[in-house]
């Protein structure tokens, strides 16, 4: 049997981790930008969670912690 290394093993392990975390942060985004276009659509938070069968602190926290980020007014015109 042919076993790599644990050091080999635990970098590998320590890649595919990177790896997945950058797709779970990238899918949450995606799902934030459904969810606020779902409110566009719908007129409110209340209302896409409603539709959803969730919390709407569920979907409010979900579009805000993963949302678009808001302007600096520091740099807008």
């Amino acid at each position: 049997m042919d076993t790599k290394p644990w050091r080999e093993r635990v970098r590998l392990e320590e890649e595919l981790l990177e790896q997945l975390q950058a797709q779970v942060s990238q899918a949450a985004k995606r799902r934030a930008a459904a969810l606020a276009e779902g409110v566009a659509e719908l007129g409110s938070v209340y209302k896409v969670a409603q539709d959803l069968g969730k919390s709407w602190t569920a979907v409010d926290n979900a579009i805000k912690k993963n949302g678009p980020a808001a302007a600096d007014p520091t740099t807008t015109p």
